[in-house]
């Protein structure tokens, strides 16, 4: 009897369901029309209405190997494997390695300003699938993803965290688990934009720390911190130093964007 009633009931549902994706699929093309989809970065209009337009994506300059075994800095040529750049020899960092999607420029620059600025939240899935390829040997053994947290203040500013949006894109690609909370920004440091190396060192410094409730969070991890852009590695570095110091086996690096050199070339 039950599974008359139940047979019933799909029978009298299953027309109304396929009004309502006969409603959504209408009116999703009328918004394609009236809203034509436009290139996030150029702003020209989109044929399918994702990802980037053919001219932009032409322009997108992906980092693929060769680069730095530590720092992902791309080689003008392939030295051989292991190689490290100058800049991993004479400064390490507190991280393991980091990698990186895109280099940092004009239409990287358009895709993170529109995304962390604009309101473009519908970029991280794409944004996310770039840096989970370019970052599949750090997530291969990773026990949980860390973003960059912001300051409270901040945060409330601009209403969502952009590396926690990425952290999540990346984590539903990789299965890696996001640990929110698990690192903290406890003081508000003025803009990165404009500062020397040394002076961006020195404005992050202490500006993040690890709470003692969740040191059994962060003990003995293998973790990934994840951020959009990583232009001279000072926030990122002072991370990893507050979560090695908090017990962390192992942090790495990875970001959407980083800022190369024009000119590099290894050792």
């Amino acid at each position: 009897m039950n599974e008359l009633v139940s047979a019933s009931q799909n029978e009298a549902t299953a027309p109304l369901a396929r009004l309502r994706g006969s409603l959504s699929r209408t009116l999703r093309l009328a918004l394609d029309v009236a809203l034509p989809p436009l290139c996030p970065s150029c702003r020209e209009p989109l044929g399918d209405g994702v990802g980037l337009c053919a001219s932009c994506w032409s322009k997108l300059s992906l980092i693929e190997p060769p680069y730095c075994a530590r720092l992902g800095i791309p080689f003008a040529y392939d030295p051989g494997p292991g190689l490290l750049s100058m800049e991993a020899i004479a400064s390490p960092p507190a991280y393991d390695r980091a990698r990186a999607a895109v280099r940092y420029d004009d239409v990287a620059r358009a895709l993170v300003l529109a995304f962390k600025f604009g309101d473009r939240l519908d970029l991280a899935p794409m944004m996310g699938r770039w840096m989970a390829r370019a970052g599949r040997e750090l997530l291969a053994d990773a026990d949980a993803l860390l973003p960059v947290p912001l300051h409270w203040r901040r945060l409330w500013a601009r209403r969502f965290n952009q590396a926690a949006a990425l952290a999540g894109a990346i984590s539903d690609i990789s299965g890696v688990p996001v640990l929110h909370g698990g690192i903290k920004r406890v003081r508000a440091t003025p803009q990165q934009v404009g500062l020397s190396k040394t002076d961006r060192a020195a404005n992050v410094q202490g500006a993040f720390r690890v709470a003692p409730e969740e040191k059994a969070l962060i003990a003995g991890k293998r973790l990934v911190l994840i951020d959009d852009v990583l232009t001279s590695g000072a926030t990122v570095d002072t991370c990893a130093r507050a979560l090695l110091r908090a017990g962390a086996a192992h942090v790495d690096v990875l970001v959407f964007a980083r800022v190369v050199a024009p000119h590099r070339t290894p050792i």
